[in-house]
């Protein structure tokens, strides 16, 4: 009996190319070898037959394959054609072996965990990669931003399942943008240059420049990635590497992002706290929120706000709360004058 190449990935028949994506890269990164030194020989066995599976449930035109004939049809060629179990409609490229069949060999396991990671080996820098993409400069600003020439940022992306059709994909190129809450809240345009090098057949390297533009929407949450598809650097033999920008959240003086919500405390002397206090909050888009307690302020006690936090980008029109934490603030010291007329006032329980 052949192999079973969704049970060696661990995904149903049914499974999602993202699926099948993750599953290798899972299991890929477990079983490599010099994960396993105490049993290499084991890991290897298992690190090639996972590349295998990946590498034919990955194509549509072998997993077709594979799900009509098993692995001896796939391996051992081409059926007979006709109308009782030919090829199916549209097979005509995959690859092949002696005779047409598919033979897989222990460097393409290599090849396939490298698209992936960047590196043949899971203990090499994650941003390896070939020779390329760097950034520099500031990121603050809505002016052009000059992310500089493309040196050594390969890594992890999107973009790198593989057919054997068509040439490999570059390790895509990651960047994280640092952004202001005030940003995040009201949404804002990034323009970033971009320097990629082109390299034709003799080697040869020129530069070229671009803007990339990005329309960030009120309420991106830190993490959130922006790709741009084979705009990185060109290499002959390969499709050009992805860009990918993730957003970083910068650290705010007054308020804390939690979700949708905003944190936000508000410092209030005891005389305050007593007395029906009013609260003034400068929101993100630069509005005064006045806000009058309707009883006594107890020390760490807590107010929502509804609709006056971050907006939620994928409900146009909606935010989320602020939350207020109200820190109450003792004096120092009393005057006896002042002692007696609080003794005098407050109730005894």
């Amino acid at each position: 009996m052949g192999k079973d190449y969704y049970a060696i990935l661990g995904v149903v028949k049914t499974a999602s190319e993202d699926e099948i994506k993750k599953a290798y890269k899972k299991q890929a990164l477990k079983w490599h070898p010099d994960r396993n030194l105490n049993n290499k020989k084991q890991a290897e066995e298992k690190f090639k037959e996972l590349a295998e599976a990946y590498e034919v449930l990955s194509d549509k035109n072998k997993r077709e394959i594979f799900d009509r004939y098993g692995e001896e049809g796939l391996k051992a060629g081409p059926p007979p054609q006709g109308p009782e179990g030919g090829m199916p409609s549209g097979f005509t490229s995959f690859r092949t072996g002696p005779g047409g069949a598919f033979n897989f060999t222990p460097s393409q396991a290599d090849d396939i965990f490298q698209q992936f990671f960047g590196s043949r080996s899971p203990f090499g820098s994650s941003f390896g990669g070939s020779r390329g993409f760097s950034f520099g400069g500031g990121g603050d600003s809505d002016e052009d931003e000059d992310m500089g020439g493309y040196g050594g940022m390969g890594g992890f992306g999107r973009g790198f399942g593989r057919s054997s059709a068509g040439p490999r994909k570059s390790p895509a190129i990651k960047r994280e943008i640092n952004m202001s809450l005030e940003d995040l809240y009201t949404g804002t345009t990034k323009k970033l240059k971009v320097t990629k090098m082109l390299k034709d057949a003799s080697g040869k390297e020129m530069p070229v420049e671009k803007i990339l533009t990005i329309d960030v929407k009120p309420g991106w949450k830190d993490g959130t990635k922006i790709t741009f598809e084979k705009e990185g650097d060109e290499n002959p033999g390969m499709e050009p590497a992805d860009i990918v920008f993730e957003i970083k959240e910068k650290p705010h003086s007054r308020f804390k992002r939690v979700g949708n919500d905003l944190h936000f405390t508000a410092s209030l002397t005891l005389r305050d706290a007593l007395t029906n206090p009013v609260v003034e909050i400068l929101t993100l888009d630069g509005r005064k929120l006045r806000l009058t307690m309707p009883d006594i302020v107890q020390p760490n006690s807590k107010q929502t706000v509804r609709g006056e936090g971050m907006p939620i980008s994928k409900e146009p029109g909606q935010k989320g709360n602020l939350v207020i934490t109200f820190n109450v603030v003792f004096p120092t010291r009393l005057t006896d004058e002042q002692k007696r007329v609080i003794a005098q006032t407050l109730p005894i329980s």
